[in-house]
């Protein structure tokens, strides 16, 4: 080796890193799992550091869901699924970063998270209507699972390892890859786990461009999007979810 003193800076930088990344004993999550070869990445997308603010259940509203669609319990924002709508922010967003974990309850479960949430069409949504924005997928591998056996054939509209799009008024021009009618920026590698199990998302949102992580790879996003305000919305679908360790740092 030429620089022996340059290897031992290196590995003290490594060292001092991986100290930074490694969560709190009660925020633990599947991040302390990851790979080497992302511990850099992982290291500024845990949601630790100055300028994060804790979304907590008082946090958000409830939209259009039944009144007990939503609870809290244990640190968690819990969805039952007994029906279709939202939760929102009570505050609006412009430029952020924001970290979640969620796990689906039961196989084959559907749900998302909505950024960018047009006040005016949140405002006047019915019961049973779904948020409108671009939403980060939340889906379950049981949902592909079952459309493959029903349909004979893969799906080539959707997957279930973080697809971004556009819903309702709001548009995105996806990152490759897409999917085949180019409605939404398909995953770029598989990195979801199923149901029962947690899955961390690290979502920024920046001057209309949005990009996702998911258990500490970047796999997804899209840009010039419309609108590039407003709320955060966890969606209802139908399904039992639970959320956690939401936390938003707002940029300039």
């Amino acid at each position: 080796m030429k620089n022996p003193n340059a290897f031992l800076f290196s590995l003290a930088t490594i060292s001092i890193l991986l100290s930074g990344w490694i969560l709190k004993p009660q925020e633990k999550s599947d991040l302390s799992k990851i790979s080497e070869t992302v511990v850099l990445q992982a290291a500024r997308i845990d949601g630790s550091g100055a300028g994060w603010e804790e979304l907590g259940f008082e946090d958000f509203a409830n939209i259009n869901c039944k009144d007990d669609t939503w609870s809290s319990a244990d640190g968690l924002i819990k969805c039952n699924g007994n029906c279709n709508g939202g939760l929102r922010s009570k505050e609006q967003y412009t430029n952020f970063e924001m970290v979640m974990e969620w796990k689906h309850l039961k196989r084959s479960g559907n749900a998302g998270v909505f950024i960018w949430s047009p006040k005016d069409v949140v405002d006047k949504m019915k019961p049973g209507e779904l948020p409108q924005g671009i939403e980060i997928q939340i889906l379950d591998h049981g949902y592909a699972e079952d459309y493959e056996k029903n349909q004979g054939k893969k799906s080539d509209w959707f997957t279930t390892n973080g697809d971004v799009f556009p819903c309702g008024v709001a548009k995105m021009k996806p990152f490759e890859p897409a999917a085949p009618n180019g409605q939404r920026a398909f995953p770029s590698a598989n990195h979801s786990k199923g149901f029962g199990q947690w899955n961390h998302y690290y979502i920024r949102a920046i001057n209309g461009e949005v990009r996702l992580w998911v258990n500490g790879f970047e796999v997804a996003g899209g840009n010039e999007c419309s609108p590039a305000s407003g709320f955060i919305a966890l969606e209802a679908e139908g399904a039992p979810v639970d959320y956690r360790n939401i936390r938003v740092r707002v940029l300039p």
